[in-house]
């Protein structure tokens, strides 16, 4: 089992406050990479990152096919960053899905005045450093 810092919490959920913003990578079926800012990244809990998705755009087309997620975080000012490996699961109604959008900055979901958008949640198995250097890893691989 992997455990999210404290210090991770206060970096992930000030990176868009920070100028920051997370960057989640996901793939095709074909491993065609993708990349995107995301600043709704939150840590949810000890194991789990979470994060609004309101374009409902090719990112979460690519989360439905290929579960396989990475989202990386450096912060220059204090020279610490992070990549983040997991399996997302979307939720499109429910306890999670209110729970996230309870959570969102509000910059980022004041861009989805209808409240449309949906969770994503992150089960993280793997944490390295910006190197690759594994920092903690978790036996369980699968979602």
């Amino acid at each position: 089992m992997v455990e999210l810092t404290g210090e991770m919490k206060d970096l992930v959920d000030n990176a868009l406050a920070n100028g920051t913003p997370c960057i989640l990578g996901t793939a095709s079926p074909t491993g065609e990479p993708h990349v995107g800012f995301r600043g709704s990244m939150m840590v949810f809990d000890k194991e789990h990152l979470a994060y609004w998705e309101r374009t409902r755009g090719q990112e979460l087309r690519l989360v439905e096919i290929n579960p396989r997620v990475v989202v990386m975080l450096r912060n220059s000012t204090r020279r610490l960053g992070w990549k983040f490996y997991g399996f997302a699961a979307i939720h499109t109604g429910g306890p999670i899905r209110e729970q996230v959008m309870g959570r969102v900055v509000a910059p980022e979901l004041a861009r989805d005045p209808e409240k449309k958008g949906v969770a994503v949640l992150i089960k993280v198995h793997r944490i390295t450093d910006l190197s690759g250097r594994v920092l903690q890893e978790s036996d369980q691989r699968g979602p």
